[in-house]
């Protein structure tokens, strides 16, 4: 059959450049470009996962009848009016011009993008889509929920760094969103946080995860005066003092906190530096403030909308801690969180709003869905795949991989489509038990190389997860940190980080048969349908979405096995 409307959404050349398409109405696919790469945060054009997204669909560049784009760069120039107010302000005055030029910049650079992309889908129209209108479509349409508040948090779109509304199924198939509220930069609670993760030393945009789990280890105290002074709550919502947080600037050579926020709290960490009480403190401190402030705006988008269930979206939605923290306060029945909060995510709401706009329905296969990508089910693999490793095919895959798990291996998952999003949910994970006393430091200091008070999520069979954790509702995409049981802190203390938490996902059958199989199995044999579920990658790297990138990390990790696609891979 002959597609007869094709709309390709895109992520690309800024970070986390992402594809998806819709091939009438329907969600054919969405891909990560890192994962097809190993370019970690990619800016690049996205261009093996166009080129998957095309061929699966059987059509070419030629068959895209519109691309939607994540931003509308014409919009970038209503951050100019503002410029004349910083320059009277004697804290902005010296960055109000860079700031304005750099605004202006940006914009003329989007219309360079938007003739490259022209050059590649000649016969297609280009949709520019407002970017917070792709997060709060995608957070609302990845949702199975028929009416919901949408609160989009992130570091920037266009002017817009935080929106509030709402989104409507309609009876004819239709969807209707409303932003009710925005705050616009400088207001921006993911330009805080991105800003003190670079200065204690992490990868801005990629680590602000490590802050998070670092924050457990620190005393909020010590910096909360300064804390709550630099980022101040509103009555509808929050503002950033710039005696802390510096006017942002979209260019290099402009420090994001400011000279006397260093001499306040402590000086910038070198990366490869020891990890100090000081650190930690600072990250708490703002971790808490980020809770405070994320409470505060679902209680304004409860009020605003009447609402009585919440989707979150945009980066700020990927602290799980927070999201935990508005699930706790009882603000609304249920808080959804999509797959792909980030940025990759806006390819799917662009492509969204592109197919609403055009009067048509709602796209399908969108909702409650987050294994997305490419898939290598037919794979075939001979007894030495690679030199030093070697493969065989078990009967019954499932039940060896919970066998070997039980007997203390370490394993690489790799099986059916890539799944969306920045957690490993089952199809391109690594699996442990969560009985092991030595598997955290075993897996930091071995096989994912990375800091030593980095915590581990589990993975739970959806039907047990109230004998485990207090959270009172699913978690399919490990998107919310819970409280644990008694029975986890005695039998499973492993995955329980210091601040009394875990981040949890729940499996059920019909979400990943097979990974709920190997819960199953792992059950039957321990007592506990309860796994380690982390990334299959190690750090630096993006999660692997190709054969070949997970038998490197299986030769370059502590791993003791790999199962790919069904077949038992390990090291000679």
């Amino acid at each position: 059959m002959t597609a007869t409307n094709v709309v390709l959404g895109l992520c690309a050349f800024t970070h986390d450049s992402a594809a998806g398409l819709l091939v009438d109405g329907d969600l054919a696919g969405f891909a990560e470009e890192e994962r097809l790469t190993g370019d970690k945060h990619t800016a690049a054009y996205p261009d093996r996962a166009v080129a998957w997204l095309l061929d699966t669909a059987g059509i070419g560049p030629a068959s895209v009848d519109v691309v939607a784009y994540n931003f509308d760069g014409r919009r970038y120039l209503d951050a100019l009016p503002a410029t004349e107010l910083f320059a009277r302000i004697p804290e902005t005055q010296e960055r109000a011009q860079p700031r304005a030029d750099s605004f202006r910049k940006v914009h003329d650079r989007f219309t360079a993008r938007m003739t490259e992309l022209r050059s590649r889908f000649p016969h297609a129209r280009m949709a520019p889509v407002l970017h917070h209108r792709a997060h709060g479509l995608y957070a609302f349409a990845s949702s199975e929920y028929d009416a919901a508040a949408v609160l989009v948090v992130d570091s920037l779109g266009e002017v817009q760094s935080t929106t509030i509304g709402s989104g409507l199924r309609l009876s004819d198939g239709g969807c209707r969103t409303v932003v009710s509220e925005d705050i616009t930069d400088p207001a921006s609670l993911g330009y805080a946080y991105g800003a003190v993760t670079e200065h204690l030393g992490w990868r801005r945009g990629d680590e602000e995860g490590t802050v998070m789990a670092l924050a457990a280890l620190g005393d909020p105290g010590r910096f909360r005066p300064l804390m709550r002074e630099a980022i101040v709550l509103t009555e509808a919502g929050f503002a950033l003092n710039p005696r802390w947080f510096p006017l942002r600037v979209l260019a290099r050579g402009y420090p994001r906190v400011s000279a006397e926020f260093v001499a306040a709290t402590c000086p910038s960490r070198d990366p490869a530096a020891p990890v100090e009480p000081v650190h930690a403190d600072l990250a708490a401190a703002l971790q808490e403030r980020t809770e405070e402030v994320m409470v505060h705006l679902a209680r304004r988008a409860r009020a605003v909308t009447g609402m009585r269930l919440l989707c979150v979206g945009g980066g700020v939605a990927a602290n799980c801690v927070a999201v935990g923290k508005i699930v706790e306060a009882g603000i609304f029945d249920e808080v959804h969180v999509p797959p792909a909060p980030g940025d990759s995510g806006t390819a799917i709401g662009a492509a969204l709003a592109v197919s609403l706009d055009a009067g048509r329905w709602l796209p399908t296969g969108v909702a409650g869905r987050c294994y997305l990508g490419p898939a290598y089910t037919g794979l075939t693999l001979p007894e030495h795949p690679r030199p030093g490793l070697s493969a065989y095919r078990p009967a019954v895959p499932a039940k060896h991989l919970a066998i070997k798990l039980a007997e203390g291996y370490t394993v690489g998952l790799f099986h059916d489509a890539l799944e969306a999003g920045p957690r490993a949910l089952g199809n391109r994970s690594i699996l442990a038990s969560p009985l092991l006393p030595d598997v955290v430091d075993r897996l930091n200091a071995t096989v994912k190389f990375r800091e030593p008070f980095r915590p581990f999520a589990p993975v739970v069979l959806a039907s047990a997860a109230r004998d485990y954790f207090t959270l009172p509702q699913p978690a399919p995409f490990m998107s919310i940190a819970s409280g644990v049981t008694d029975l986890t802190r005695d039998k499973l203390p492993t995955v329980v980080h210091v601040n009394n938490t875990a981040r949890v996902q729940t499996v059920t059958p019909h979400a990943n048969p097979f990974l709920a199989q190997v819960l199953a199995e792992f059950a039957a044999l321990t007592g506990h349908p309860v796994l380690i579920n982390t990334s299959l990658n190690v750090k630096g790297k993006p999660i692997c979405g190709t054969p070949d990138m997970a038998m490197d990390c299986l030769t370059g990790s502590g791993l003791d096995a790999l199962m790919l696609e069904g077949w038992w891979v390990t090291k000679c």
